[in-house]
């Protein structure tokens, strides 16, 4: 019992270096999206032939312009949609881990009753409990891959159609003074603004 507890232990480092690789990627995704969001914001501006004052003078200045913002706008979004990719490979790796700590359960030498899964090895955690946290970091990481990659989509939607109103700016407010805000909050701000 005390030996399935340990490679648990082990299964729950790997969670806890996927969980610092997501940490990194999310502030790579926020960046991204900051970035995007601020193109986006300025697409709308130079589509207004009345910002360039003297500038319309100069023939093609405004579609030059325009085609380096969506330029700039298209590699953001291709480096958004390689994160999200990452971010999938995490979510895979999490339930790979639950999938082999049930079959580690099922596939002991002695079969697992619901007895000894209840049961505790001093300190360490029970098996059950084991089991239920690598499910649930899998279901809250998965939920959350879920959301991000909704986000990518509506940004992606949105620099397809760059003429609708955005309210990108107060959802980047939002973000940036509270860090603490999880990423699904922000997002549903974002949503029904």
């Amino acid at each position: 019992m005390e030996v399935m507890v340990k490679k648990f232990q082990s299964k729950f480092r790997k969670v806890k270096e996927e969980m610092n690789r997501w940490d990194e990627l999310q502030s790579c995704l926020i960046s991204q999206f900051r970035n995007a969001s601020h193109i986006l914001d300025r697409l709308q501006v130079l589509q207004m032939s009345n910002n360039y004052g003297t500038l319309n003078c100069v023939s093609g200045v405004r579609d030059a312009l325009l085609e380096k913002q969506i330029g700039s706008l298209n590699n953001i979004l291709v480096s958004m949609r390689k994160t999200l990719e990452e971010f999938h490979c995490i979510v895979a790796s999490l339930e790979k881990l639950h999938c082999d700590g049930r079959q580690l359960v099922k596939g002991s030498s002695s079969r697992t009753t619901m007895k000894q899964l209840q049961q505790r090895v001093g300190v360490k955690p029970r098996l059950i409990d084991c089991l239920d946290g690598l499910l649930f970091l899998h279901e809250i990481y998965y939920s959350e891959y879920l959301l991000k990659s909704s986000v990518v989509s509506v940004l992606s939607a949105m620099a397809i159609m760059p003429r609708l109103p955005l309210p990108i700016s107060d959802t980047q407010i939002t973000q940036r003074d509270s860090s603490n805000i999880a990423f699904h909050v922000w997002f549903l701000l974002f949503l029904f603004y």
